[in-house]
C-alpha cells in the first residue's frame, strides 16, 4: 500500500466511524430501552424519512411483539429484506429528493394511519431527514404540479434547508405541527435523527412531528442522532490512532465552492493532523445540471485548492449514502486528482459551471460510494494534513 493509499484508507475508515455511531437501528434500540418509565403493552408505529428502515429495525430490537404494526414509508431502494419481514409492516416506497404522487399516496395514508389509531395503543413515530418530500398532503387549492414547481425551485436556488422547509409547510396539511395535532392532545413518542442546523423537531421532515400550534400536544421528543454525533466519533477514532485532531466549532452551511476555499485554507494554515466539519452545503444549479451532488461539488473545488500537495486529502460526502440525485456519497481528492482528471481530457473549471462534478472525479476514481446507510444527519468533510503519516 503506498503512502497515498494508506491516507485515503484512513478518511474512508473516519467516515464510517461516523456513520457507524449515528446508525439509525442501534441509536433507536438504545433510546427506546432508555426510556425510562415507557412500556406499553400495545405499539404502532410509523417510520418515515430515509433511515426508516433502520430505525424500524431498531423498534423492534427494543420492543419485540409489543409493536404490533408498522408504517414505513422511504425511499426507493431503502427497504432491505429484513425491514420486509417485519411482523405487521405496510411498507411505501415514495419519491426523494423531489415530491410526486407516492408522496401524495405515502402522506395520505400517513394521515389516515394517525387517525385511525386505537384507543390502547401507544403511537410512535420515527422521522428522519427525507421525509419532507416523501410524503405529504396537500393543502386545500395547492396542486402537485404547484409542490413540484416550489421544490424545483428552492433546490436549485441554493436556499438553506429550514427556508425550504417553511415553505413547503406552507403548501401542506401535514407539515409545521399539523400531523401532531390529529392526535389530538393523546401521549405519543417520537425519536428523530436530525439532518438540521439546531436539531430542532419543528424543522426536521419539515416539522411532521413538530409541536402543534393548537397547542394541545404530549409528544414526547427525542433526538437520537445529529451530525455532532458524527463528527465526535470520527475524532474519536483519529485520536485514537494518534493523530491530533481539530473539530470544526460550528455546524457549516451556504455555498459549496467557498466552503471548499474555506477548507483548504485552514487546512493550509493550521498545524497537522485530522480536521472534521459537519454540516451541509447548498449548490446553485443551472438550467441543465450534470451529474454530481454538494458534496462531489465541493470535493472537485477543493481538489483545485490542494493541487500538486502531497500532503493534503479531503473527503467530502452525505451521511445518507447519497448526493444530489447521484447514487454516490461523495468524493475523497488528494493533491493529483486535478492531473487524473486533466490526462482524462476533462475541464474541472466547466464541470464545476454546469453542476457536473460527478463526471469528473469518476473519471479521477474519486467516488465514494456507500450504498443505503441507514442514517441521515448530513455531510461529513474530513480533511488531513500530514506530511510523514
Amino acid at each position: 500500500m503506498t503512502l497515498t493509499d494508506y491516507r485515503r484508507q484512513l478518511l474512508l475508515e473516519l467516515f464510517q466511524a461516523g456513520l457507524a455511531r449515528v446508525e439509525g437501528r442501534h441509536c433507536t434500540a438504545a433510546a427506546l430501552r432508555a426510556a425510562a418509565g415507557w412500556r406499553p403493552l400495545r405499539v404502532w408505529t410509523a417510520a418515515i424519512g430515509k433511515a426508516a428502515s433502520a430505525m424500524a429495525l431498531g423498534a423492534h430490537d427494543a420492543l419485540g411483539s409489543v409493536q404490533e404494526r408498522l408504517l414505513l414509508i422511504t425511499k426507493d431502494g431503502h427497504v432491505p429484506p429484513e425491514a420486509r419481514a417485519l411482523p405487521g409492516v405496510e411498507i411505501y416506497e415514495s419519491a426523494h429528493p423531489l415530491p410526486d404522487a407516492r408522496s401524495i399516496a405515502a402522506g395520505e395514508r400517513l394521515l389516515r394511519w394517525t387517525q385511525e389509531l386505537p384507543a390502547d395503543v401507544a403511537p410512535l413515530f420515527l422521522i428522519s431527514g427525507g421525509a419532507s418530500s416523501l410524503v405529504e398532503v396537500l393543502a386545500a387549492g395547492v396542486t402537485l404540479a404547484e409542490l413540484k414547481r416550489a421544490n424545483d425551485a428552492g433546490i436549485a436556488s441554493g436556499i438553506a434547508i429550514a427556508e425550504l422547509n417553511a415553505d413547503r409547510t406552507r403548501l401542506s396539511r401535514i407539515k409545521g405541527g399539523k400531523l401532531t395535532a390529529q392526535l389530538a392532545g393523546r401521549r405519543a413518542r417520537a425519536l428523530f435523527i436530525s439532518d438540521v442546523p439546531g436539531d430542532d423537531p419543528a424543522v426536521i421532515g419539515s416539522g411532521l412531528l413538530g409541536p402543534a400550534d393548537s397547542g394541545a400536544d404530549h409528544v414526547e421528543r427525542t433526538v437520537v442522532a445529529s451530525i455532532d454525533h458524527a463528527v465526535a466519533a470520527a475524532g474519536e477514532l483519529a485520536q485514537g490512532r494518534g493523530l491530533p485532531v481539530h473539530l470544526g466549532a460550528e455546524r457549516f452551511d451556504g455555498d459549496a465552492r467557498r466552503l471548499a476555499v474555506r477548507f483548504t485554507h485552514e487546512l493550509d494554515l493550521y498545524p497537522e493532523g485530522i480536521h472534521i466539519w459537519g454540516g451541509e452545503s447548498v449548490v446553485r444549479l443551472p438550467e441543465h445540471p450534470g451529474h454530481g451532488g454538494r458534496n462531489q461539488h465541493l470535493a472537485l473545488a477543493a481538489a483545485r485548492g490542494i493541487a500538486g500537495r502531497r500532503d493534503l486529502l479531503l473527503l467530502a460526502a452525505g451521511t445518507d449514502g447519497t448526493d444530489g440525485v447521484s447514487l454516490d456519497a461523495g468524493a475523497l481528492v488528494d493533491g493529483e486528482t486535478c492531473a487524473r482528471i486533466a490526462l482524462a481530457e476533462i475541464d474541472v473549471e466547466l464541470c464545476l459551471q454546469r453542476a457536473d462534478s460527478g463526471t469528473a472525479l469518476a473519471r479521477a476514481g474519486d467516488l465514494i460510494h456507500t450504498g443505503p446507510t441507514g442514517t441521515n444527519v448530513g455531510d461529513l468533510v474530513i480533511g488531513l494534513k500530514c506530511a510523514s503519516c
